[in-house]
């Protein structure tokens, strides 16, 4: 079965950090972060392509940064000089190899909020 298993998160003061984590059950294509604040629709937050490109938010540029470790099929998404602004439930996504396809998988979700 193929999924992704999302960690990391929570609540943590502005101008702090937090760290995500999402692992995929396999060999993954594209791996990414999207976020959904109350009333929003979902946004892309960044993404990485299995060769390391990477392409980000204008609203995080500079404070976020993603990476992946091929080896593990693992997405991470480190998240510095938080602002309330960035309060959203975070959904990892990703392309992952099943037989001869590829399937886009989300996660459950994991809350990150940020107080002022």
């Amino acid at each position: 079965q193929v999924q992704v298993v999302e960690s990391g998160g929570g609540l943590v003061q502005a101008g702090g950090s937090l760290r995500l984590s999402c692992a995929a059950s396999g060999r993954s294509n594209d791996m990414g972060w999207y976020r959904q604040a109350p009333g929003k629709q979902r946004e892309l937050v960044a993404d990485v392509t299995r060769d390391g490109s990477t392409r980000y938010a204008d609203s995080v540029k500079g404070r976020f940064t993603i990476s992946r470790d091929n080896a593990k099929n693992t997405v991470y998404l480190q998240m510095d000089s938080l602002k309330p602004e960035d309060t959203a439930v975070y959904y990892c996504n990703a392309e992952i190899k099943r037989w001869s396809t590829w399937v886009s998988v989300w996660g459950q979700g994991i809350q990150v909020t940020v107080s002022s």
